[in-house]
């Protein structure tokens, strides 16, 4: 069986985690280590409780994560934080989380990975945060009534659609989470249609105003993508078995 330190080591420089910015609290990279040991990889989109409770059950000692454990920041070790510390370490759970490391990667990220779901060609990064382009757009013809089936298909769930754009799309952009506060950014980049995950009430008016189709798949239907395609990519490569635990929010 491989060692935690070597498939750290291996992700570490897959998604390129010291070379990309990201918002402090995300603390990309192993945030819990375990005794050393990994026979078996979990997937969440979060770390929660039950996550956590989920992964003992299926025997998971390295859980990848999108979203970890010190979102809220600098926090006294009490109630939450005490319980989920206490489900890896009694359980010897391993913690990696990797944030914008994982959107933006080419291959395994959330946006490349709904960008192949959707039959997307030639995909090129835009909108950049934190020194990177965060999300890509593509030129596609397509109906948008048929993209909004792909969509509904690829995420298996709802879309919000607020139809403010043409029903033929010309320039699509994705950026999978909550990107859609950068509603107007999106559209310096004569994008017509914006797929995200959710976005604030004002951006529904913005989509109104700026004549631009506004697509919101759920923040973290949108976001299962990278963690489900890293897991996979880690399990083949050193060859233990993987498990996705699918804990929706709701968004």
């Amino acid at each position: 069986m491989p060692s935690l330190s070597e498939i750290v080591a291996y992700t570490d420089d897959f998604l390129r985690i010291r070379e990309i910015g990201d918002w402090d609290n995300a603390l990309n990279g192993l945030q819990i280590e375990n005794s050393g040991r990994v026979t078996r990889i979990g997937a969440a989109v979060d770390v929660s409780t039950r996550v956590l409770t989920e992964a003992a059950r299926k025997s998971v000692d390295l859980l990848i994560v999108h979203h970890g454990l010190f979102w809220p920041g600098l926090q006294p070790v009490r109630r939450a934080l005490r319980r989920q510390l206490q489900l890896a370490f009694e359980n010897d759970i391993a913690l990696y989380s990797a944030h914008l490391p994982l959107d933006i990667h080419p291959k395994v990220g959330n946006n490349a990975e709904l960008v192949v779901a959707l039959g997307l060609k030639s995909a090129q990064p835009f909108l950049e945060e934190k020194g990177q382009p965060v999300g890509l757009k593509a030129r596609a013809s397509m109906q948008r009534s048929e993209l909004v089936r792909k969509l509904r298909k690829a995420l298996n769930g709802p879309v919000k659609v607020f139809n403010f754009g043409p029903k033929q799309t010309c320039t699509i952009g994705v950026v999978t989470g909550g990107a859609g506060s950068e509603i107007y950014r999106v559209a310096q980049e004569n994008i017509d249609t914006f797929i995200t995950g959710e976005a604030p009430h004002w951006a529904v008016v913005a989509a109104e105003e700026l004549s631009m189709n506004l697509l919101l798949g759920g923040h973290y239907a949108t976001e299962v993508f990278g963690v489900k395609a890293l897991a996979a990519h880690l399990s083949k490569r050193f060859r233990i078995p993987c498990a996705f635990i699918d804990c929706p929010t709701g968004l």
